[in-house]
């Protein structure tokens, strides 16, 4: 792939990835310069103003990140190149360079992750009361490493960021996840505990076979320049087990049936803003990574896997959306749709058409606006009633009519209704897997029924019928604060959904330029 330099000379992805830290640093400074009793304590009033300072620098780096990050996309960024683009490279550990770059596969990630984070930090607000100032260093140290992934263009620097990724959400999930307890293995323990373990250890685990595949891939070609490695021809059996390897760690990551199952209890206990951030942005990671290394690296491992994947894809479409139907938590429901729609992805990314990767991007857009504003939806209401199962609401919508419009677009969106943006990824991932294997295609479709089903029967309980219960006869409807947040996520997936030409003419050039190489390395390995 083409490297392309960077006109306006400042190493802007490097501000853009590094200045969160910076908010960091500011809200610690800040928590140690506060007065003190002799005991070491801060004084309640004290730790007031600390945790309001927290929150208020946590914003404006978040959302000053976000401003450049527009900035510097419209003043340095051309859509119309497929090659990677604002380039910075700088020796670091022998032939390991620090490299960073974007191209149109990762540009709109870049773009979400930035817009993301400060709706997080909003969202969290007066809901986080204990530890601000380290939940908060948690979300801009996160941001920091996020952004990284998307930005790296050396494996071992991808990789550092990659798995560094896991400490904030591990704590984020840890600490200030919900309350309550787990038996497991004849020991209880808090839930929040249990799930942050359990996605800590799925995920790390699935990243060891990486590193060694990334240690060997530099053994044999003395780099780990990304672009480098993309245009390099590995034999096919070094191709094989390399696929798989980096496969362990991006299906756990997306994640694929049947290495899922960390994600619902992750959802389950994470806070509202710990959900959204999983779902909007760290689950784009796996995917991310099949199109950056998966596709270009090892072509012939792909193509020859794809069948593999097409079936764990229409498993994960049905078998998770069949459990979503079961489910009486609004949060774990919405957790396996998420499994599902990544489905999806999968099923796009590895037909190798133009039509299917195209659409695994767009649909990995729009699942963040709509899923992360569902998450945001059952926050809404667990912070009033402090339960997510469905059998505690009912007749919402005569107090809430406002939070049920919104609750009932993104339901909408979730099940792939024309005009929202859920249908642009599925219909162009159905339409790519069509022209590969029409059943797989067909088995997919029938998944979006069952998303109808799943998606319909938690709107119908929670919304509609009698409102009995005496806790919801005082509910109040979405304040100001809730109504902009999910306001925004909706008209950003209307706009897509309606016209979705702008973030394909960004995916297009890259994505020419993936099947170009993709179909190249297939030739020369069939010619070897």
């Amino acid at each position: 792939m083409t490297d392309i330099g960077n006109e306006l000379s400042i190493p802007w992805l490097s501000l853009l990835t590094f200045a969160p830290l910076l908010g960091a640093l500011l809200i610690m400074f800040g928590r140690s310069m506060a007065k003190r009793d002799a005991n070491g304590a801060i004084a309640p009033d004290t730790q007031r103003d600390v945790d309001n300072s927290a929150r208020r620098v946590a914003l404006l780096f978040t959302v000053g990140v976000f401003i450049v990050s527009v900035f510097v996309y419209l003043s340095g960024y051309d859509p119309s190149i497929g090659g990677y683009q604002l380039v910075e490279e700088a020796a670091w550990l022998g032939g390991i360079n620090y490299k960073m770059g974007v191209d149109g596969i990762s540009v709109l990630f870049v773009l979400l992750t930035t817009f993301f984070f400060p709706i997080c930090v909003i969202a969290s607000w007066t809901s986080i009361k204990d530890r601000v100032s380290d939940y908060m260093i948690a979300f801009l140290v996160m941001e920091t490493l996020v952004l990284g992934v998307f930005c790296a263009l050396d494996l071992v620097v991808f990789y550092l960021f990659f798995e560094g990724s896991l400490i904030p959400m591990f704590l984020i999930i840890g600490v200030w996840g919900s309350k309550g307890v787990k038996e497991f293995a004849g020991y209880r323990m808090s839930s929040r505990v249990y799930a942050a373990i359990k996605f800590f250890l799925y995920t790390f685990i699935g990243s060891v076979l990486m590193l060694v595949a990334i240690l060997w891939m530099y053994a044999q070609t003395g780099t780990t320049d990304v672009p480098t490695l993309q245009q390099t021809n590995f034999p096919a059996g070094a191709q094989t087990w390399l696929w798989w390897a980096f496969f362990a760690s991006f299906a756990v990551k997306m994640p694929m049936w049947p290495v899922h199952t960390w994600l619902p209890d992750a959802h389950v206990q994470a806070p509202t803003a710990g959900s959204v951030i999983l779902a909007a942005i760290l689950l784009k990671m796996g995917g991310y990574g099949f199109l950056r290394f998966s596709l270009p690296m090892f072509p012939l491992a792909s193509a020859d896997f794809a069948p593999v994947v097409f079936a764990l894809s229409v498993v994960a479409i049905i078998y998770t959306s069949l459990v979503a139907l079961a489910q009486e938590d609004m949060k774990k429901l919405i957790a396996y749709s998420s499994v599902a729609h990544m489905g999806f992805v999968t099923m796009g990314i590895f037909t190798g058409t133009k039509q299917g990767i195209e659409g695994a991007l767009f649909q990995m857009i729009s699942h963040g606006f709509i899923s992360g504003a569902l998450f945001l939806c059952v926050g809404v209401v667990y912070d009033r009633m402090h339960t997510r199962e469905i059998a505690a609401y009912g007749g919402l919508v005569h107090r809430m009519p406002a939070y049920a419009f919104l609750f009932l677009f993104f339901t909408m969106g979730n099940v792939g209704l024309p005009g929202i943006s859920g249908f642009v990824g599925e219909f162009l991932t159905m339409a790519g897997a069509f022209k590969v294997n029409a059943w797989v295609a067909f088995f997919a479709a029938f998944g979006v029924i069952l998303s109808a089903a799943y998606a319909l029967r938690l709107f119908r309980q929670v919304m509609y019928g009698e409102l009995t219960k005496e806790p919801l006869m005082t509910i109040a409807d979405v304040n100001n604060r809730e109504l902009a947040l999910l306001g925004i996520l909706m008209l950003f997936a209307l706009y897509l959904g309606v016209y979705p030409h702008p973030a394909m003419a960004v995916f297009s050039p890259s994505v020419d330029l993936l099947m170009n190489n993709f179909n190249a390395g297939l030739l020369s390995a069939g010619g070897a």
